[in-house]
């Protein structure tokens, strides 16, 4: 098929679900989120695919300075499964986005069903 690569950018359930007081942020991820299909389409004749996760709550290096009662409640949040994201649920699903052909200009969240109050 002539495919030379694919790309996997990392944006933010906050890109859909933007919290009071985090303009910045979520304007970011955004502009992440906003630029996926646009760059699909201008490299695609380069032949390489792009593609974005949006990670909702995740178990993260960052996360694990919480206290475990902040990371449990974190987790309660999720519709389902009731817990934290795994880091190996996201390289699942950027290995897929990566081995498979057809996976171009795609946003996909990756959150358990979360929807991010306001506050």
């Amino acid at each position: 098929d002539g495919d030379r690569g694919a790309i996997v950018n990392t944006a933010s359930v906050a890109a859909e679900d933007g919290q009071i007081g985090q303009v910045a942020y979520t304007a970011s991820k955004a502009g992440i989120v906003g630029m996926t299909l646009t760059v699909a389409r201008d490299l695609s004749n380069e032949g390489i695919r792009v593609n974005t996760i949006l990670p909702g709550i995740f178990d993260t290096p960052l996360l694990a300075r919480a206290p475990e009662n902040v990371k449990a409640a974190l987790g309660a949040q999720v519709p389902f499964p009731r817990r934290l994201g795994r880091p190996e649920e996201y390289a699942q699903l950027a290995h897929t986005m990566i081995t498979c052909g057809y996976f171009n200009g795609e946003d996909v969240r990756l959150d358990g069903a979360i929807r991010m109050a306001p506050r």
